[in-house]
């Protein structure tokens, strides 16, 4: 029995902040983002937005597709919770009208959390193939203003559903693990925004990369050779380009930048545009690899890295299975990116200051995203979600 992803959907938040904009603000050259960390734009939530609209928005096109039958997990990767107890996916099992049969729950661990999901998702399938599980990967990246890291903020969800013979992806089995016990990246329960070291965690994220990469190999995997697209967690997009290069350094892969940058240059067209999406980076980057590499896929072999600081990283493969662009929803996808409402650098800066205002107070949101899904506000320390109709 083969197992994997069947489908996959994207959603982001509805306003775009072009870097232009940051850049002329902080006086300095364009060139900075739209080069030197390889970002041009990030997705800024609306006021009533948050990962359970976007995980939502994601999910609902799997649900029009396939329906909620035989969905009886709903795993939510994130590490931009929303409450301490209650998973954000049963704000999305409610949004979306699935039933009650239904098992939800939230993981958390850093950007890596969706590749867990997707792992337990295989062994439930594994066990019983009549299973379907959905997983949603939703995060918005903040960092505090005048900070390294404001430039690599964005907002993005992705959601797939996991079946026995997968139309889209098959997942093979072998795995390379790597975690350690480090503080290159955090954010204290009292802080809405991360706090991250920034040249320390470069260094951890290609450290575990060569562990995985070498843990993987030594259970069986598939030689470098073998593999003809790769997929990693891009918190900028330059980060892939430089764990790419020593990939092929550690693997001996004797090939030239344009070699090289063309087995994972498809992959980062859509972060791009969306900014860091933590968890779901590395599924935006899957996404933008099979919609946007002019190559037919079908039959190769893709690999993954998933990175989360803390840290936690795995190095996996996936099959592309025939018949894959009939699935994908590339239009659209195109659209969502496209029709994002413009903001100015003045509107992006109140609404991030505004993040903080409103913490531990009850308050309603004004109806302002176009999105089919939008979040009303706080009662009674409750948090309230609408469909918008």
């Amino acid at each position: 029995m083969t197992i994997g992803i069947s489908d996959i959907a994207f959603a982001t938040a509805y306003q775009v902040l072009d870097l232009q904009q940051l850049a002329d603000a902080q006086g300095i050259d364009v060139g900075k983002y739209y080069i030197g960390i390889g970002q041009s734009e990030m997705s800024v939530p609306f006021p009533d937005e948050d990962i359970v609209t976007m995980g939502a928005d994601a999910a609902a096109q799997i649900i029009a597709r396939h329906g909620a039958d035989g969905i009886r997990t709903l795993l939510f990767a994130t590490e931009s919770g929303i409450d301490q107890s209650k998973s954000a996916g049963v704000f999305v099992h409610g949004l979306l009208g699935m039933g009650e049969r239904c098992r939800v729950v939230e993981l958390k661990q850093a950007c890596y959390s969706a590749t867990a999901a997707l792992q337990f998702a295989l062994g439930i399938v594994a066990r019983d193939a009549s299973e379907k599980v959905l997983v949603i990967a939703s995060d918005v990246a903040r960092y505090a203003l005048d900070t390294s890291g404001e430039p690599t903020q964005g907002a993005a969800a992705v959601a797939f559903l996991v079946t026995a013979d997968p139309a889209l992806l098959e997942i093979e089995p072998v795995t390379g693990l790597h975690t350690d016990d480090i503080h290159d990246f955090w954010r204290p329960n009292y802080l809405s925004t991360a706090l991250v070291d920034g040249k320390y965690s470069l260094a951890a994220y290609l450290g575990a990369l060569e562990g995985a990469w070498g843990e993987y190999r030594s259970r069986g995997g598939a030689a470098f050779a073998d593999i003809a697209r790769f997929c990693y967690h891009q918190p900028f997009t330059k980060m892939a380009v430089k764990a790419h290069d020593r990939l092929c350094k550690v693997a001996g892969a004797e090939l030239d930048k344009e070699q090289r940058l063309a087995q994972i240059a498809a992959s980062l067209q859509m972060n791009r545009r969306t900014g860091n999406s933590y968890t779901a980076s590395i599924y935006v980057g899957l996404l933008s690899l099979l919609e946007r590499d002019e190559a037919d896929l079908a039959g190769e072999r893709i690999g993954f890295f998933s990175y989360g600081s803390g840290s936690v990283s795995e190095f996996f493969t996936g099959v592309v299975r025939p018949g894959y662009r009939e699935l994908l929803r590339t239009a659209r996808d195109a659209a969502t990116l496209d029709d994002r409402v413009a903001i100015a650098h003045a509107r992006y800066r109140a609404l991030h200051e505004a993040v903080d205002a409103v913490q531990g107070s009850d308050y309603e949101t004004a109806a302002e995203t176009p999105g089919p899904y939008r979040f009303a506000g706080v009662v009674d320390h409750v948090r309230r979600y609408e469909t918008r109709g």
